[in-house]
């Protein structure tokens, strides 16, 4: 990953850039801890942790030299600042939006190395996904599959929403998922129009919507699916909203391809919902990119500038949420390609009534 930053370094016309946003460091590096900082020279390039982790590095990350920053002085600052000095660095790029200010003033004192903000760079090239990248995103949506597969069968009347949620995470973990995941959403009845709400001790009901919003990690990529089902037969108005949200997202499904703008996706979604009562509580935002973190570039919604391209790993997620009354949401992850896209998550968009 480190060799489309050599032209990117020599465009800004720029000597180096430091790394501190953990998904860019392990994207650039292949290291899979904490506590770690990239300074990417054009004579070397450096890995910054502590004792705890030097080994770990050292064996995940082969192209870096590696620096114990605890053996250098009391913070990663004096790392840093031991590398410009040494490297006798001029202007420095560094993701302003990661490092906090207090760092960054502490740092600008301690070197002579002029610093311009490099925020986003990484992030768009992680947009576009190698090969192998595609294939990790591709198993982790397997996994979901799986463990929404397993979980159907927990849903009964008196259970809580927590210990479904609590099931669901050791469904993801058994089926092969990463160690280190996201939470999982599990809400139930009126709860459901909390687009992220937190599961709560409230206890299934015959006649609930249930709505499910998880993911997987294979190799620190990540899924992330969204299902409503009903706990005995839907009513009408849940399988209307239901309906629309289906469409909606079809509707999307059917015209995503590399080119369009994200805006033109979301005002295609609104076309099955506009002109019915729920225009109003339907939200704004229906996909974005997933990858090494569960939300990155592009974004789909009215406002985003974002252009879809060929191997953005995207969601489509539209919802409806109805304060006092419930949501629904379904949400698929998709791969881009020239003409249409790629379903990653195969899993039932029928409503299932258990």
């Amino acid at each position: 990953m480190l060799k489309g930053l050599e032209n990117i370094i020599k465009e800004m016309d720029i000597d180096s850039m430091l790394i501190s946003d953990i998904h860019n460091v392990r994207y650039l590096s292949g290291y899979k801890g904490d506590e770690s900082y990239l300074l990417i020279s054009e004579k070397s390039n450096y890995f910054i942790t502590d004792a705890r982790y030097t080994e770990q590095a050292a064996i995940e990350c082969p192209e870096f030299v590696i620096l114990d920053w605890k053996a250098l002085g009391r913070s990663i600052n004096d790392a840093i600042a031991y590398i410009t000095e040494k490297e006798e660095l001029k202007l420095m790029g560094i993701e302003e939006v990661v490092m906090s200010h207090k760092q960054y003033a502490e740092l600008d004192k301690m070197i002579s190395t002029k610093t311009c903000c490099i925020s986003g760079i990484i992030e768009d090239l992680r947009t576009v996904k190698q090969p192998h990248e595609k294939e990790y995103l591709r198993k982790a949506c397997a996994i979901s599959d799986r463990a929404f597969n397993r979980i159907l069968n927990d849903i009964k009347v008196g259970i809580t929403e927590a210990e479904l949620s609590a099931k669901l995470a050791y469904y993801l973990k058994i089926e092969g998922s990463d160690a280190r995941c996201y939470e999982n959403i599990f809400l139930s009845g009126p709860r459901t129009s909390l687009l992220h709400g937190i599961p709560s001790d409230r206890k299934i009901t015959y006649g609930d919507i249930i709505l499910m919003d998880f993911g997987a990690g294979y190799n620190g990529y990540l899924s992330d699916m969204s299902r409503t089902v009903v706990l005995g037969k839907a009513n009408e108005k849940q399988k209307e909203i239901y309906n629309i949200i289906k469409e909606s997202e079809e509707d999307v499904i059917n015209m995503v391809k590399s080119g369009i703008a994200a805006k033109e996706a979301y005002h295609h979604s609104l076309k099955a919902v506009s002109g019915t009562e729920y225009m109003s509580y339907f939200y704004t935002g229906i996909g974005h990119g997933v990858g090494l973190a569960v939300h990155e570039k592009p974004y789909m919604s009215a406002a985003s500038t974002d252009i879809i391209k060929k191997d953005n790993v995207i969601t489509v997620e539209p919802g409806i949420y109805i304060p006092g009354w419930g949501g629904v949401r379904i949400e698929d992850q998709i791969l881009i390609t020239d003409d249409g896209c790629e379903i990653l998550t195969n899993s039932s968009r029928q409503l299932i009534e258990l």
